[in-house]
């Protein structure tokens, strides 16, 4: 295909030789690689629109990508080298920040780091926080609506977002970059595009919510026996600590020993082990004192009541960071022992122990030579119920053995999933990961219903196809409409 128009088309960059695409055609996890015409990186929203204008009228997919972190394979395209992947990496400008609306416009590259910056520089907060936020986009946060540790409090990356500004498959640029908290004037779009994984359109702005900085932040690492008890202290935690209450984390010891393991200097901040320990954290708008006394005080009636352990309360900032890490280390640290079965799931909160002990089980009953990985976000309900080989079966001559195991593994944990009201994708997104398997637990009516929004939006079927929605009949593109 003859590229030149496109080049002339926009100001950017465009990547035709495979060793300059290479570094975007491989997901975050090694475990997607695709081909593409060409690699895109436009400069500008309008540069944005002047792309999707020359794929729709060559009939081009198109597949969007942000930071190229997601670990669903959202953004990778498929081995066809038909689609064109544009990266907005380019388009990474603070537009505006309106510290009296508690509001700031970024582009869709802008990282999350530096969106947390530009708030904080305001004498703002905006408070999604991954483990990712080097490195992921506001776009990619937003196609993805992700979540992270502080969706308890502040919610997830839906919430936080006032308004966006899209391109549509045809090219045009629809400005919804209205910031307001009310605004009552027919469908909300807004929300059609967020978590759509670029299959309707291509976010490339976002009007953020921010919020007042905390006057103090104080995280507790705790010692429990079980996930039941960290759901019974979390609702001693709300009912004590109220809106201060930020972050709930949940993780069992094995994540903790993966963390010593493969992170230098990290350990255990407690004297004894535990089978479980929750990590809490209170932002405080008064005083680093009242929020120690707060956490201090919900900790000690619950040690009397015999529910929790012991425990460890940051009295710094290097101790605060400290706790923290051993809690955002365990991907990395697991990925560390080799090859991962992952699921990212939600539950409702009063059903996470009953799962947890009832799918362990099953998992242990059915399945030799494997260690569960169990973490996450317990406050809102959201697990990491992860699964590595067991210590003794780590080298290479037991992979093939563990990877067979995914299929059988992902169908026992979903279902147990499913019978419980819970969903197969908390915050990761389905992409082509979970397309399939999400479209098992989907009513007929649902799945009409997305189906006819994706072909009312995109009706070329240009936009990520394949993604998102399992196979149906084939678009005029060729792929999954």
């Amino acid at each position: 295909m003859d590229l030149s128009e496109l080049r002339a088309a926009f100001s950017g960059r465009l990547h035709i030789d495979a060793a300059d695409q290479a570094p975007f055609l491989t997901d975050w996890r090694g475990k997607w690689t695709g081909r593409a015409i060409a690699v895109a990186q436009p400069d500008t929203t309008a540069d944005v629109a002047a792309v999707l204008r020359w794929c729709h009228a060559r009939r081009v997919p198109v597949v969007p990508q942000g930071g190229n972190t997601g670990l669903s394979g959202g953004a990778t395209p498929d081995g066809s080298g038909r689609a064109l992947l544009l990266s907005l990496s380019r388009l990474n400008r603070v537009r505006a920040v309106d510290a009296a609306n508690g509001s700031m416009v970024v582009e869709a590259g802008v990282t999350l780091v530096q969106a947390q910056d530009a708030a904080r520089e305001a004498g703002r907060l905006f408070p999604l926080s991954l483990a990712a936020e080097g490195s992921c986009t506001i776009g990619g946060n937003l196609a993805s609506n992700a979540g992270g540790v502080q969706v308890l409090r502040y919610g997830n990356a839906r919430e936080l977002c006032l308004g966006i500004e899209v391109v549509t498959p045809e090219g045009e640029v629809w400005d919804g970059l209205r910031a307001l908290r009310k605004d009552n004037t027919g469908y909300d779009l807004r929300d059609l595009y967020i978590g759509s994984e670029g299959t309707l359109g291509v976010i490339t702005a976002a009007a953020l919510k921010l919020f007042p900085l905390p006057a103090a932040q104080v995280a507790a690492f705790v010692a429990l026996p079980s996930p039941a008890a960290a759901v019974e202290l979390l609702q001693r935690a709300q009912a004590a600590l109220g809106a201060t209450l930020t972050a709930f984390e949940l993780m069992s010891d094995t994540c903790i020993a993966l963390v010593e393991k493969h992170r230098p200097g990290a350990r255990l901040p407690l004297a004894e082990r535990s089978p479980w320990y929750v990590l809490a954290e209170v932002s405080d708008a008064r005083s680093e004192a009242h929020a120690t006394e707060a956490i201090e005080a919900l900790l000690g009636d619950a040690m009397e009541a015999g529910l929790v352990g012991d425990a460890a309360i940051s009295t710094s900032l290097a101790q605060f960071d400290a706790l923290w890490a051993l809690r955002e280390d365990i991907s990395e640290a697991q990925s560390a022992e080799g090859r991962t079965i992952k699921h990212d799931i939600a539950l409702p909160i009063s059903r996470i122990a009953e799962f947890v002990a009832a799918t362990d089980a099953a998992i242990a009953a059915q399945f030799a030579g494997v260690r569960l990985v169990v973490f996450g976000h317990v406050g809102d309900g959201n697990l990491h119920y992860n699964v590595s080989p067991a210590a003794d079966r780590l080298g290479r001559e037991h992979e093939g053995g563990f990877v067979a195991l995914e299929a059988p593994l992902n169908r026992l944990v979903h279902d147990a999933v499913a019978a419980r009201g819970g969903s197969i994708s908390a915050e990761h997104g389905l992409g082509v990961l979970r397309r399939d398997e999400a479209a098992r637990y989907k009513s007929a009516v649902e799945l009409k219903l997305m189906r006819a929004v994706k072909t009312a939006l995109d009706p070329l079927g240009l936009m990520n196809p394949a993604k998102l929605l399992p196979p149906g009949p084939p678009g005029p593109a060729g792929g999954a409409a």
